[in-house]
């Protein structure tokens, strides 16, 4: 799981791997080590289908997607879901979870986990 952080906006992108986990499960979360810090990211399945939500408490975001969002898709060709989620004051948080495409340009990175890219060019 990558995720990626801009401005307003928090992008997860999963691979195989991890939408099966997500799905099956309901869980999935990694770890990055800042010396005596760690930032944990995740996503959870909710009963809500109230679209995506989040929140970040103790050095942690969550993402939580709703089940009816995730039902079927490891199988299917949704790529992900995304929302404006509202802040208050006229501020939004953008949130975009993904399925990770294997990217057509030379890389170093391992994407053997990845899908196979829809496109012929990234």
């Amino acid at each position: 799981m990558k995720i990626r952080i801009k401005g307003n906006s928090v992008r997860y992108r999963l691979s195989k791997t991890d939408v099966a986990l997500l799905t099956e499960q309901g869980y999935c979360e990694e770890q990055t080590v800042f010396g005596p810090s760690t930032l944990t990211y995740t996503l959870v399945r909710k009963a809500e289908n109230d679209g995506l939500t989040a929140t970040y408490t103790d050095h942690k975001i969550t993402v939580a997607i709703p089940d009816a969002l995730l039902q079927g898709w490891a199988d299917n060709q949704v790529v992900g879901f995304d929302r404006h989620m509202p802040l208050g004051n006229d501020a939004s948080l953008y949130l975009l979870v993904e399925k990770d495409f294997k990217c057509l340009d030379d890389t170093t990175e391992d994407q053997s986990d990845n899908y196979d890219n829809p496109n012929q060019t990234c």
